[in-house]
């Protein structure tokens, strides 16, 4: 019997690759995993066409659970429209709060640090490996900041419900093309950013312990996430939002 087409080539759009999508069977339902790039049109158009093609029970973001009532508020406004077109990009939170929007009946969640699995994982791992004072104090530190972004989240969502006024975090960003570009040319332009940036990644010393800590074990969390989503029969198939440099090592582990 042949295989059946990938989502790729079933879409037959260019901003859904597989240099950007994966897909891992499952007890209970399929998880279809995406990389993005924050913000930009390509990672936005990839989300909603794909979220409209799999109509997903759940939804799994890089979030922090703190996070997902500003995103969900972002995902529901729209120049002051309350019932905005689910194809129009949302103007704030990009591709996360895309995604929300292009599924307003799943079940969203937030799979990314901090969160408490997280942090008894991180302490466990730093007593184990009894990791000098200095490195700890950065991983400290790094998780102190992460989380004071979480809460600011939080009380902006809080704001945005008790005013008129959408609270923003922090301001898009901004790339040599829009969304209002073919798909052709935000797909290109998405493909030379993130080849530019792990050029320049791979080309500066980045031995940080404290860093690889940090990631390795916010990598983790989301797995083990993931896992107990796609093992529940309740939660279907499942959509995952992830950064680009997570994709592969998430890929690999759940499948």
């Amino acid at each position: 019997m042949d295989e059946s087409p990938s989502l790729p080539d079933t879409l037959d759009d260019p901003r859904v690759t597989d240099r950007f999508y994966r897909r891992v069977d499952g007890p209970a339902g399929d998880l279809h995993l995406l990389g993005v790039v924050h913000d930009h049109p390509a990672s936005v158009g990839r989300v909603q066409r794909v979220l409209e093609a799999v109509d997903p029970e759940t939804v799994a973001l890089e979030l922090p659970a703190a996070a997902l009532p500003l995103y969900r508020t972002y995902a529901h406004d729209a120049d002051g429209d309350t019932d905005p077109d689910p194809h129009d990009p949302p103007r704030f939170g990009g591709e996360m709060s895309a995604a929300i929007r292009a599924a307003p009946d799943a079940d969203v969640v937030g799979i990314d640090a901090p969160n408490w699995s997280f942090c008894r994982r991180l302490a466990t791992r730093l007593i184990a490996d009894r990791v000098p004072a200095s490195t700890a104090r950065r991983v400290v530190s790094s998780l102190g900041g992460a989380t004071r972004e979480a809460l600011t989240c939080r009380v902006a969502a809080t704001l945005t419900h008790a005013t008129s006024m959408t609270i923003a975090c922090d301001d898009p960003v901004e790339y040599e093309c829009s969304h209002e570009d073919p798909p052709e040319r935000q797909a290109e332009h998405e493909r030379s950013h993130v080849a530019g940036v792990q050029a320049l990644l791979g080309s500066v010393e980045t031995d940080d312990s404290a860093l690889a800590y940090r990631d390795e074990t916010r990598e983790r969390c989301m797995i083990d996430r993931l896992e107990t989503l796609r093992a529940d029969e309740a939660t279907g198939d499942v959509v995952a939002v992830v950064g680009i440099d997570h994709l592969e090592p998430l890929a690999d582990a759940l499948a």
